[in-house]
């Protein structure tokens, strides 16, 4: 059986880890007929590479929600440095976990049908404007689907700033703020978000975590790299 190894960034914080191995959990016990395994790129154990040392063939699942530098350089670059045949990359998780958002920003505020909420949709950040801006998508697709007071896009390590998003839905007159965090486990980097929402009186979402939705996607990006590759042998 080809085995699915999701691979996360990895974080000195234990949360994060944590998380993602509840995740690769939830897989589990949903895809029960399926190899499941859990790897990092760094700073968490066990290593991608250490991994793909003890499986055959192989399809690697980034849980990353953009296609920034750590899909497209560093997740490839592992594979191709294990030196193992037959190992697959899928797709990143991306904008497809937007339910899980979703359902993360309902259990926090209520009704989502409140046109006096403004939400922020607060992800890490990238050096990689494209992976932004899908982030500023998501914000305006959810102000044009629910009439919200505003809805804006704002990041821990890039601009607009979370405390900045908040001050300027406040200005255009939403009553409520939450934050919607677009960041798949608790960790340094997020906890700036949780701070920052904290300190200006916001309500603050859960990270996507070990959301059944998230544990389907993982599954739906491996299936569709083995139907990607079978499509291209069967070209040949």
């Amino acid at each position: 059986m080809t085995a699915l190894v999701g691979v996360a960034h990895g974080s000195r914080d234990p949360r994060s880890a944590a998380t993602v191995a509840a995740l690769m959990d939830v897989v589990r016990e949903r895809h029960p007929g399926l190899d499941v395994r859990t790897a990092f790129l760094d700073l968490s154990a066990p290593r991608l590479r250490d991994v793909l040392g003890g499986v055959g063939e192989a399809v690697v699942v980034p849980l990353l929600l953009g296609h920034a530098f750590h899909a497209r350089v560093d997740v490839p670059g592992e594979v191709a440095r294990a030196g193992r045949p037959g190992v697959l990359v899928a797709d990143v998780l991306g904008p497809a976990v937007e339910a899980a958002a979703l359902d993360r920003l309902a259990a926090a505020v209520g009704s989502l049908d409140d046109p006096e909420l403004g939400v922020v949709v607060a992800g890490v950040g990238s050096s990689h404007a494209p992976a932004n801006a899908v982030v500023a998508s998501v914000a305006a697709g959810w102000q044009r689907r629910f009439g919200w007071s505003g809805a804006r896009a704002a990041f821990a390590t890039a601009e607009p700033s979370v405390t900045d998003a908040i001050t300027r839905l406040r200005a255009r007159g939403a009553r409520r703020v939450a934050v919607a965090q677009w960041v798949l486990a608790p960790g340094l980097l997020p906890d700036r978000i949780a701070c920052a929402a904290e300190a200006a009186g916001a309500v603050l979402a859960e990270p996507l975590g070990a959301h059944p939705s998230v544990a389907d996607l993982v599954v739906a990006r491996y299936t569709e790299a083995l139907t990607r590759s079978a499509g291209a042998r069967a070209a040949v």
